[in-house]
């Protein structure tokens, strides 16, 4: 039997779960849905700006969790750190939820649909 990958991005992970268990009726045989991010890090932990130590103009702007200097640095030049470019959560598309699937050839197609449907972008 042949194994297919398949890489989809949604908007939300209650989305993304809504097409794992549609996936999962299909025998999938690996799973997994995830969040990512341009920006190191993880989590956000609110502070007061004017009293607190804030790591870099993206943790503001952008809810960003900066871990070092040198990421901070870095995210602070993306244009959507200003707040003249609005890219969401997710960049551009929003779309910031990640599903990756392994499943059988014979139900590729079939799994396909079942994202594109649900509004997953492959």
């Amino acid at each position: 039997m042949a194994e297919k990958n398949i890489l989809a991005y949604f908007k939300s992970p209650e989305e993304a779960e809504g097409v794992a268990r549609k996936l999962n009726a299909l025998r999938v045989i690996d799973l997994s849905i995830n969040r990512f991010s341009r920006y190191p890090g993880e989590g956000y932990d609110p502070f007061n700006p004017i009293t607190g130590k804030v790591s870099s103009l993206s943790a503001i702007t952008q809810d960003a969790a900066i871990t070092n200097q040198s990421a901070g640095i870095l995210s602070a030049a993306d244009p959507a750190a200003s707040g003249l470019s609005h890219g969401g959560q997710g960049g551009p598309t929003g779309r910031d939820i990640l599903l990756t699937a392994v499943v059988d050839e014979s139900v590729h197609h079939q799994a396909l649909r079942i994202i594109e449907e649900a509004g997953g972008q492959i």
